[in-house]
């Protein structure tokens, strides 16, 4: 049997939506215009149930659309909005500020605890809260999917989660952030980081405040996720190296291209090294599957000395590409186990 032959009607999955930046706002729009395809090719139709902001929230209107902000009401507590909308997912679109981890984590541990699943795109209450979400989990029977809070479109949780598993990874190496690929290589291009900064901003790639992409920090949070995904390790417990993408970094930039080589921002973890993250910058070699990174593409390179090194690459950096990551989340977590070739 194939996804696309589901038998029967399909099964009807409320979400309630936390976040409505541009993240949310191209999530809730996928589920709006692509409800009937997904219902006939997985079974499952799914639906905004609500969405909520820390000041906000509303219901969708009959036709999917989220009314404009103007008509939205006060906010409600999680677990009304949570019950109004008989809702089985809770999608997460809140920026990774300091300033909203705590109301992420909470959230998150109270849908959880409910049996609700949690599909998020924020990482910090991931870094601060790992194992309180993890407890709440098995609590709950509920699951929690963080690809968009690992590489937006990259796949990178998925197989750091499932997919090499009992294959012995032993390490992790990354490019992870799309913005300093970009800007390394506008660098080696002869441009000036100011120059590289703001033609990524224009192109939708970099943040309006990028500091985190540039310093490495976006890039060790991923690679902490993605190591407490396959190793078990407590993410508030490791200790970060970073080496910053700054006005020295251009030099470096144009000697590598200079001998057909790429620098790049990598992130590493090694199993024999417990709780150690760091990024570096690192002049790649043709035939490297870093260097072969364009724009802003990431990938990661899971080392497994047996069964052999395993590469993920590709995936957009773009609230579009984060929505898709969320998207695939959200049926991975109301579809466990309906099929056969799951």
């Amino acid at each position: 049997m194939t996804a696309a032959s589901v038998p029967g009607s399909p099964d009807d999955v409320a979400v309630v939506l936390s976040g409505y930046g541009p993240v949310g706002r191209a999530y809730a729009e996928l589920l709006r215009t692509r409800g009937a395809e997904l219902a006939h090719r997985y079974g499952v139709r799914l639906r905004l149930g609500a969405v909520r902001t820390g000041s906000a929230h509303c219901l969708p209107l009959p036709d999917g659309r989220v009314p404009p902000r103007p008509a939205w009401g006060p906010p409600v507590a999680l677990e009304r909005s949570l019950d109004r909308a008989g809702a089985r997912v809770l999608v997460q679109a809140l920026p990774s500020s300091p300033a909203v981890r705590g109301q992420a984590a909470e959230e998150a541990v109270a849908a959880l605890r409910r049996g609700v699943h949690v599909v998020t795109a924020a990482k910090g209450h991931l870094l601060t809260h790992w194992s309180e979400l993890g407890d709440a989990a098995q609590a709950g029977r509920g699951l929690i999917r963080i690809s968009g809070a690992t590489g937006a479109a990259l796949p990178a949780a998925d197989l750091a989660r499932a997919g090499v598993r009992g294959l012995g990874c032993a390490s992790v190496r990354a490019c992870p952030n799309g913005t300093a690929t970009f800007v390394l290589d506008r660098l080696a291009a002869g441009e000036s980081l100011a120059e590289a900064v703001g033609e990524a901003q224009r192109r939708g790639i970099a943040e309006a405040d990028p500091s985190a992409d540039l310093s490495g920090e976006d890039a060790a949070t991923k690679v902490r996720l993605l190591a407490a995904l396959l190793w078990g390790w407590e993410p508030s417990a490791v200790r970060v190296r970073t080496e910053p993408v700054d006005e020295r970094t251009a030099s470096a930039a144009r000697a590598a291209a200079a001998r057909g080589n790429r620098l790049r921002a990598v992130a590493g973890a090694n199993a024999g090294e417990p709780l150690v993250v760091s990024v570096r910058l690192e002049e790649t070699v043709p035939g490297d599957p870093l260097h072969a990174l364009a724009g802003p593409e990431k990938a990661v390179v899971y080392g497994c000395p047996e069964a052999g090194d395993i590469t993920v690459s590709g995936g957009r950096s773009s609230p579009v590409g984060a929505a898709l990551a969320m998207l695939k989340d959200t049926l991975d977590v109301t579809t466990a186990g309906r099929f056969g070739f799951g």
